[in-house]
């Protein structure tokens, strides 16, 4: 859905046609991207129609970015650890 309004509003059935999901499921997931301000939806008449917030987004994009740059430093320290361990001669267990 959010990839679908990224590209402009849509009305909600607009929305559900793809999915392979009840009208009633579109408008609960639509109803959860609306509380986290993620979307906005206007109704006009019987239609409601959507529409991304671009604000919500991009704090939702630096969160992401903070995260991503945790954990390629990890990743990073991992990748050392391994490299400096394979050098290591391989230790033989009696048995």
């Amino acid at each position: 859905m959010v990839e679908r309004l990224a590209r402009g509003p849509a009305s909600v059935s607009e929305l559900a046609e793809p999915l392979d999901m009840t009208l009633s499921a579109v408008v609960q997931h639509l109803a959860v991207l609306e509380a986290s301000g993620l979307v906005r939806s206007q109704k006009v008449g019987r239609v409601r129609t959507c529409r991304i917030e671009p604000q919500a987004l991009q704090g939702a994009e630096r969160w992401i970015a903070a995260r991503r740059a945790s954990w390629q430093r990890n990743l990073d320290r991992l990748g050392e650890f391994l490299a400096e361990t394979e050098d290591q001669p391989k230790r033989r267990r009696k048995t």
